[in-house]
């Protein structure tokens, strides 16, 4: 059974336009410029895996017409990855038991401060969500539609932030630097899937040369660049990049 993975959304913290209609350097009339926060699918027959619920959750899974999640893994605690967790309050409504939930101790703690109604009963509202505290390698989904993951730990300016490898395949959305221990993990993969905010340097997130510096170590079969910000325009970007290099777009799906 093959597995696929689905860019819900691949835009910077404020995603392209901004709220207040600023595209930057992106050209407006191309599509593929238009991108909300991120977000991915990983779908395996009826399994569908979500990284994160990014604040445009809702119309991504709208526009992808997703009618089901089977549970959910978060990477970081940032707002732009967590606060559309509301929406998954349909699931539990439409499937009548909670949704797990997989994210490191302080992502964890976050959600359960911030979001305690999701995971503890109220006297209106049921809990919604089971908190699990993530494992370096474990499986989601059962025979056919298994698959299975190994989570690190790798460094978001200040806080730490995780990536998932599953499939030959890597997903690391929030990153400035990975430890030689990381790039070992990483290397010789299908798809590298990787955070690449602006061409100019960033204290949290990698810049285009810092990525293609660590594709030079890792050499991965294909790359897709993700966390795209306003001073990335889709085209000019394109252009710039090797062949095996792309740049991610809301609603990309791939066969991985």
């Amino acid at each position: 059974m093959n597995t696929f993975l689905t860019f819900l959304g691949c835009g910077s913290s404020m995603g392209v336009p901004r709220a207040d209609g600023y595209w930057g350097f992106c050209d407006k009339k191309n599509i593929k410029n238009y991108r909300t926060r991120c977000s991915v699918l990983i779908s395996k027959g009826n399994n569908n895996i979500l990284i994160d619920t990014s604040p445009d959750l809702r119309s991504q899974l709208l526009r992808n017409k997703i009618k089901n999640i089977s549970s959910v893994l978060y990477t970081h605690k940032h707002a732009d990855q967590t606060h559309g967790i509301n929406d998954l309050r349909v699931f539990f409504l439409k499937n009548k038991k909670k949704l797990n939930i997989y994210a490191d101790k302080t992502t964890l703690s976050y959600l359960k401060n911030n979001f305690s109604y999701f995971f503890n009963d109220g006297t209106e509202y049921p809990a919604i969500l089971n908190a699990n505290k993530l494992k370096s390698n474990f499986s989601l989904g059962s025979k056919k539609e298994l698959i299975k993951f190994r989570s690190i730990k790798v460094r978001h300016g200040k806080i730490n932030s995780i990536g998932y490898i599953f499939a030959n395949t890597a997903y690391i959305s929030d990153c400035n630097e990975l430890s030689n221990s990381n790039l070992n993990k990483l290397k010789n993969l299908k798809y590298f899937i990787i955070d690449c905010l602006r061409f100019n340097p960033h204290p949290s997130h990698f810049s285009l040369d810092e990525v293609l510096d660590v594709l030079k170590e890792i050499k991965p079969a294909n790359t897709i660049l993700t966390n795209l910000h306003s001073d990335l325009d889709y085209n000019i970007l394109l252009q710039k990049l090797p062949i095996n290099v792309k740049p991610a777009f809301d609603g990309l799906k791939m066969q991985l």
